[in-house]
C-alpha cells in the first residue's frame, strides 16, 4: 500500500534516529574508533543493515521511505526502483513493493561471466530510475551505481537513504554536480539530539562525538595511525 499521511521531515528524522537507537544500529566509541572503508578513524558507526531483522521498524521506515521520496519528487516521478548492491538491495524491494514499480538492482563491478551484467532484473531505456540504499557518506559511492543505470538509456536524477552523514560539506555538491537529488531520513545531527534526549551514552562520549562531527576532517587527522 502507498503511504500518504505521514509526520513531517524534522518528526521523521526525531523517529528515525530513535528507531536506530532503539536496536543497536548506532555505535559510539571515543577510546577505540571505528575504522571506516576509507581507513580513517571514526567515534561513531551506523549499521542499516540491522534493520532488515526488525520487521516493525522496517515496515515503518520504508513507509518513511516512500513518502519522502514521493512528497519531494513527485507521486508519479519514477517507473524504476534500483538497489544498490549489496545493502540497498533489500530497502528498494520494500519501496518497490509501496510505489508498485519494478524492482532492480546494480552490482558494484560486472559479475565477470554469463551476460556480465552490472543491471540485474529489466531496467529499459527512458525509464525513470531511483537508486535506493542505506546511507550515503560523501556522495562518492552512488555515482557508479547512477553511472551504470544511465548506461542503460534510463534516467537516475534521485537517490533515496535512511540515513544521511551531513558531515562531508561536499556531499550534495557532489551528487548535484551529477545531476542527482539526495532524500534521506535522518542524519548524525538527529541521532545524536535524540541520543543526549535519552541519554543512551555517557556525556563524555557524547561530547566527543560532537567534536567529530563538527570536524570530522580535523578529528581523523590528529588520530591516523
Amino acid at each position: 500500500m502507498i503511504p500518504t499521511t505521514y509526520p513531517d521531515a524534522s518528526e521523521i528524522a526525531r523517529l528515525t534516529a530513535r528507531m536506530l537507537l532503539e536496536i543497536g544500529a548506532v555505535n559510539f566509541n571515543t577510546d577505540e574508533p571505528y575504522t571506516l572503508a576509507s581507513g580513517l578513524p571514526s567515534p561513531s558507526y551506523i549499521d542499516c543493515r540491522k534493520l532488515i531483522s526488525y520487521p516493525r521498524i522496517r515496515s515503518t521506515l520504508m513507509d518513511f521511505l516512500t513518502i519522502t521520496v514521493m512528497r519531494n519528487a513527485g507521486f508519479e516521478a519514477f517507473d524504476n526502483i534500483a538497489g544498490g548492491e549489496t545493502a540497498g538491495i533489500p530497502f528498494a524491494a520494500l519501496v518497490a513493493e509501496r510505489m508498485a514499480l519494478p524492482m532492480t538492482y546494480v552490482r558494484k563491478k560486472p559479475k565477470g561471466y554469463g551476460r556480465n551484467a552490472r543491471i540485474e532484473g529489466d531496467m529499459s531505456e527512458g525509464q525513470r530510475v531511483l537508486l535506493v540504499e542505506d546511507l550515503t557518506t560523501d556522495g562518492g559511492s552512488k555515482l557508479s551505481f547512477v553511472d551504470a543505470i544511465r548506461e542503460t538509456g534510463a534516467s537516475c536524477a534521485h537517490t533515496a537513504v535512511i540515513f544521511y552523514y551531513d558531515i562531508f560539506p561536499e556531499t550534495e555538491k557532489t551528487l548535484g554536480d551529477h545531476g542527482v537529488s539526495l532524500h534521506h531520513l535522518c542524519t548524525w545531527w538527529d541521532v545524536l539530539a535524540e541520543a543526549k534526549a535519552q541519554a543512551s551514552f555517557p556525556t563524555e562520549t557524547l561530547d566527543e562525538v560532537e567534536k567529530f562531527l563538527k570536524s570530522p576532517r580535523e578529528w581523523q587527522e590528529a588520530r591516523k595511525g
